[in-house]
């Protein structure tokens, strides 16, 4: 879609350079019956940059393209007035645009879930500490199989983890006999300072859709809005909190392995291939049971701690949850799982509301 429409601007600015090529006397152009003046010519010129520059700004620089976009629209209606008989279907050209830019200000501006989410970055990325390396002996406290997963990731020697960005694409659903999503998601988590930002878009029955999952302080909340104006969920309280607080721990098992060295954590063995955990977050404290292969390898995570919410938001019920994860391979220093799905475990059955493949994981940034 984003495709398309900013082949749509560029498209529309091209047609700009007819009545600079006019004023000019660069083409006869009979079709524009109406002269233009060499001022105007250059306005038309002007403005056919700016709808290029937008198009352009789509992908160069999403957060503003709008802004860019807005500007070429005011001055396009400035240039059609004058020469309305020839250049009256350029307004139609414009108002297609005025809905694009007016969806990217609700998307992307700063009013937008977006915006929201750089903001909480910015503020958690200005109190990024040094990293020491993690030692072995550091690992000396931990269940077998967790010390062995550590290993196994390649986390040894390597610096402590403040913070991690990850990003990834996949697909969601809101129900067993739901229609998937797809989505693309990235998230950034804070360890000294716990907090996990979760953004994604997605795209239901060709309609963009934007959901930002926000767990600072003691508290969660989780926003859904269907071509960035529609609220479609709203959902924040105990149980929610409680249940980000399980896919806070999660995310650290499966992509910064490094951090289950914390203190906040309390380990169980239960055999060569299995170790129970309580961790405890901002007054929250959940418990999890991690799966390993022979390779030292995490397999899966499981929680009764969970809650599962339903479709209109409205509600939420405990359900067991668990992340079977995907092949390994390296991110940079570490090996990781390249992916895995988020399963609820109803009295009817199981079944996987999301899947998603990992694309890059990077630690203790300093900036967006």
């Amino acid at each position: 879609m984003t495709l398309l429409f900013a082949t749509f601007l560029f498209l529309h600015g091209l047609i700009h350079a007819f009545g600079f090529a006019k004023a000019c006397g660069f083409a006869e152009l009979p079709q524009l019956t109406q002269p233009i003046s060499p001022f105007v010519g250059v306005l038309w010129l002007i403005d056919g940059l700016l709808f290029l520059a937008a198009a352009g700004s789509l992908f160069l620089w999403p957060r503003w393209w709008w802004a860019i976009g807005a500007c070429a629209i005011v001055v396009s209606m400035l240039v059609i007035v004058p020469s309305w008989t020839d250049a009256k279907f350029g307004a139609l050209a414009n108002l297609v645009a005025l809905v694009g830019v007016v969806f990217g200000f609700l998307a992307q501006g700063p009013v937008s879930l977006r915006a929201a989410y750089d903001r909480d970055i910015d503020r958690a990325l200005a109190r990024v500490a040094s990293a020491e390396p993690v030692t072995d002996a550091d690992l000396a406290h931990l269940p077998a199989p967790v010390q062995r997963y550590l290993r196994a990731t390649g986390v040894v020697a390597h610096p402590r983890i403040h913070n991690f960005r990850a990003r990834m694409h996949g697909r969601i659903r809101n129900g067993r006999e739901a229609r998937w999503i797809s989505l693309a998601a990235e998230q950034y988590n804070f360890i000294d300072e716990p907090a996990r930002l979760f953004y994604l878009n997605g795209s239901m029955f060709m309609i963009p859709v934007q959901g930002y999952h926000r767990y600072v302080g003691p508290s969660a909340t989780m926003r859904v809005k269907a071509a960035a104006l529609m609220p479609v969920v709203d959902v924040s309280g105990d149980e929610m909190s409680q249940g980000e607080t399980v896919t806070m721990f999660n995310d650290m098992c499966v992509m910064a392995p490094a951090t289950l060295i914390s203190p906040t954590i309390v380990w169980e063995p239960v055999d060569a291939l299995t170790a129970r955990a309580s961790f405890t977050r901002a007054g929250h404290t959940i418990r999890a049971e991690l799966s390993f292969n022979e390779a030292g390898e995490l397999t899966n995570f499981w929680s009764d701690d969970r809650y599962q919410t339903s479709p209109d938001g409205k509600h939420v019920k405990k359900v067991r949850w668990s992340t079977p994860l995907g092949p390994y391979r390296s991110f940079g220093p570490v090996r990781l799982a390249s992916g895995g799905e988020g399963r609820w475990h109803e009295p009817g059955g199981e079944y996987a509301y999301i899947e998603l493949t990992i694309d890059d994981v990077q630690y203790n940034l300093r900036s967006r």
